[in-house]
């Protein structure tokens, strides 16, 4: 924890009202709604466009723009179609682990509020020997509503009704906690209260714009938009990496990373190397721990898309570190989150008004 930070025990609310939102890809209307509650009125100007994003601006005092994006999408389900008997089909919205949907109970958004539905499968007691070695396809598993019909089923979902897993938020051992959606509901979280923060420092020579961008899950498509129109300077995304200081990660495949050593800065062709140096320069000065990751090439991030955008965008890649990654049980340290959110407040207050990017 850095110098600056009190002890954390709990979610600060505005997390906790984000982690609560349904919000999966293509459908962030309750994430939208909890960033238009929290961060509307701290900003000079507050936009949303037709791909769902938000946009706060705080207006700087000559300086370059920077652009915060943190995604308030997440991973879920989407209901591909209803046999006779009732029984939803569906496809996947993001990247999914094919061992994780069956026995899940899911809350699938529709038009008249979220419908409770759980995953089915055939059960391990009518499988073949063979058949248990093999991880379900998709089409094996279904959505059971408690319905006995099309028709029923039909008067409470629509095709297309997205779903996503009914875990909730909790606190698993002193600052760590669980919930579906730390990815990237923390990240999103990190840029908005730094946001919040920054709104009431008058003497930045930056213009800040915080975006909480869609779509990241099917690629990176809200910070597309959202760069484009912004068209900032610089630029950093707030995402989650990979913990792994569990038993399953070697090292030497996936680099040392741990849970509660300190956000991840990136490093490598994504990520402007000035931008870099100004990260760590910032988390030092913060006395926030920090950890440093190589990235070969474009990341799955929002900084792919803002890298590239009209005549090109320094960037930076700010990384939360979690384990167990696009599951119901995602798991993240508290301290972490508040030390990204304190280093991307002593970024933006070190930006000079003539500092450039180039190299």
């Amino acid at each position: 924890m850095s110098k600056k930070s009190r002890a954390i025990t709990d979610y600060p609310p505005f997390l906790k009202d984000l982690l609560i939102a349904k919000s999966p890809t293509g459908h962030e209307f309750a994430a939208q709604a909890v960033i238009d509650e929290y961060v509307e009125k701290s900003a000079d100007a507050y936009t949303k466009d037709s791909i769902g994003n938000r946009i706060a601006t705080l207006k700087g005092n000559g300086g370059p723009t920077l652009m915060f994006a943190g995604h308030i999408d997440e991973i879920g389900l989407i209901v591909s179609h209803v046999d006779d008997k009732g029984y939803l089909y569906f496809e996947f919205l993001g990247g999914h682990d094919q061992i994780i949907p069956s026995g899940r109970r899911l809350h699938i958004l529709t038009r008249n509020g979220p419908v409770l539905g759980i995953t089915g499968k055939r059960a391990v007691h009518l499988l073949s020997p063979e058949d248990r070695k093999r991880v379900p396809e998709r089409h094996d598993m279904w959505i059971d509503i408690g319905v006995n019909n099309r028709a029923d089923a039909l008067t409470i979902v629509r095709i297309g009704d997205p779903a996503v897993y009914a875990d909730g938020p909790e606190m698993l051992r002193g600052s760590i906690g669980v919930a579906r959606a730390f990815d990237d509901k923390a990240g999103a979280y990190v840029c908005m209260e730094a946001f919040r923060r920054l709104a009431k420092d008058k003497s930045l020579a930056a213009t800040v714009a915080s975006v909480a961008t869609t779509q990241e899950e099917i690629g990176v498509r809200g910070a597309q938009v959202a760069a484009q129109s912004v068209n900032p300077d610089v630029g950093i995304a707030v995402d989650v990496g990979h913990a792994t200081d569990h038993p399953d990660a070697d090292n030497r495949k996936f680099g040392r990373f741990s849970l509660s050593g300190g956000p991840i800065i990136g490093r490598g062709p994504n990520i402007n190397p000035i931008v870099f140096d100004h990260m760590v320069e910032a988390a030092e000065e913060a006395g926030i721990p920090y950890q440093v990751q190589a990235e070969p090439r474009p990341t799955g991030t929002d900084a792919r898309a803002m890298q590239m955008a009209n005549a090109g965008v320094a960037c930076g890649l700010l990384s939360i570190p979690l384990r167990y990654m696009h599951t119901p049980g995602e798991v993240v340290d508290l301290a972490v989150v508040e030390q990204s959110v304190e280093l991307l407040v002593t970024f933006a207050r070190r930006v000079k008004k003539k500092q450039s990017y180039a190299w």
